[in-house]
Parts: C-alpha cells; structure tokens; sequence
C-alpha cells in the first residue's frame, strides 16, 4: 500500500479525516488535484489538530467516532459524514482508480479495530453485517500470546510462523480424501494447543501470530462470504487499515473468498476510503 511520505509537499486545498478507535486516517487533496495520505493516532486529538492547521486547507471533511470531538475545535469550515456514507464514498473514487468500478453492487468489508460490512450500490450505501473480530482482536491476542504490542511485529511473525502447530487441520483428523475437504482446512482454530498426541514441538510466538492471523482472518472471510450469497452478491471489495503491510491476512482474505466462490478484491490505500469518502462529500456542501 502506498502512503505519500509528506502531505506538506505542495499546498493543500481540502482534508478529509477519518478518526476511529484506534487510527485517525488523513487524505490531502492538494491544489493540483494529486492525493497524499497519512496515519496519527486517534487518542492524539492536539496532533491531528495540529496538522491540519499546518496544512491550512480551505475545507476539512470529518468521519468516524471521533470526529464530533474534532470539528469543536476547529475554525476551518468542516462537513462531517456519517462512516457508512463516507466510506461507501471513497471505496467507490479508489475503485476508479484501480479501474474496477461497476454498475453491480459490492460488499464492502471494513476491517478496522473491528469490521462492518456494507452493500454498496451506487450512491447507495446499507449495513449488512459485521463482527468484532478485526485489528483489536489481533492486537489483543498478539499481546495475550506472544508479549508483543506492536502491529508491525504480530504481522512480520505471522509471515514466518506454521500455523499447523497450533491449529487442528483435517489432515489431522482425517487421511487424504477420505473427506471432501482439503487437508490444510482448518478444523479448529488453536485446536492442537493442549491435545493429547499433538505431533511436533511446543510452537513458538511466530506460530501463535500466525495462528492469531489464521482465526481472525478466516472468519472475517467467512462471515463476509455468507452475506455476500445471502444477498445475491459476488464482489467482496476489502478495506482497512488492518490490512495495511499484512499480506499474511490479505492471502487468508483472499484464498477463503475464492473458495467460497466469490470475487476478492483488495483495495489500493483502502485505510483510506472513510478519509476520501469525507473529503469527497465535504468538497459538495
């Protein structure tokens, strides 16, 4: 994923800032049209403040639950989007930019701290679902079972970690095809850890990041992927900033929604899309 490396380069005309639980996500739109995007974090109100009055734009657009607390402290005129419409908004402008934008509905998945899934159709934008497996989680657990707090590191480990021993896989239950199932589904997540004869050596902190990867992402996929039959619906378009630089989730996401037989699609800079969603609709009023 991409990410501009200043958004003080050239002069900036508008902002749109989605804050949520864990991230506040910027989006710059500079005079000459041209995009940069930026992290802080979402307990730092004063920085995010900060920065925007140092890039001076003409308009900010807000989003997210912490943008009520933002707008009260600024001067600048701001618009403030609901989530939903902000980020049916900016999944729709990164789609075109990836020139894979349809007429067809989508299922936009969210994953932030947790995740939100919405049918997007058009302008059109509708909550379907959702679970609180997401980044928290990942977070959480990484913290719990391997000491480390910090989301690079859980993602860099799970690269390098066998899930095999930690989970319970149907090769493990089962000789092969002697069920329908591929040997490497998983029949229980975190399902070895404990069981009498489990073969092989104690795993290590990169197994369980990885096992922890394994759970969350797997069932995001699932969860996504029965909504998405339910409602007549093929392209499941992903987004979040717990997939920024975790190709270990994004591989997960993407083998369990083809199987499932739909369509994946990754967005490019997708932490985004509630930040240019909001800049987008703050550009209209």
């Amino acid at each position: 994923m991409t990410i501009a490396a200043s958004t003080e380069e050239k002069p900036v005309n508008q902002i749109g800032v989605d804050i949520g639980a864990t991230l506040a996500k910027l989006a710059v739109r500079r005079v000459d049209g041209s995009l940069g995007f930026d992290f802080l974090p979402a307990g730092d109100l004063p920085a995010v403040e900060a920065r925007i009055r140092e890039s001076a734009p003409k308009r900010v657009g807000l989003t997210g639950c912490g943008a009520s607390s933002l707008s009260a402290k600024l001067e600048i005129p701001c618009r403030h989007s609901m989530e939903f419409e902000a980020w049916g908004r900016g999944s729709h402008s990164l789609l075109k930019a990836q020139t894979l934008a349809e007429s067809e509905p989508y299922l936009l998945v969210s994953l932030g701290t947790g995740t939100s899934v919405l049918r997007v159709d058009g302008d059109d934008v509708a909550r379907l679902g959702g679970t609180a497996l997401g980044g928290g989680a990942l977070l959480g657990l990484g913290d719990a079972l391997t000491g480390c707090r910090d989301y690079r590191e859980i993602c860099l480990m799970a690269e390098r970690g066998d899930r095999g021993r930690v989970d319970l896989r149907v090769s493990d239950l089962y000789a092969e095809n002697e069920i329908p199932l591929p040997g490497e589904t998983t029949a229980a997540s975190f399902g070895n850890l404990g069981r009498e004869g489990s073969p092989g050596k104690a795993p290590g902190p990169e197994d369980l990041a990885a096992a922890i990867m394994g759970l969350v992402g797997e069932n995001v996929a699932l969860v996504c992927c029965g909504i998405a039959h339910a409602a007549g619906i093929r392209r499941l378009v992903y987004g979040g900033t717990t997939l920024h630089e975790n190709p270990a989730l994004v591989a997960i996401l993407r083998g369990i929604t083809t199987i499932t037989g739909c369509e994946p699609v990754i967005l490019e800079n997708g932490s985004f899309a509630g930040a240019v969603g909001a800049l987008e609709c703050a550009a209209e009023s």
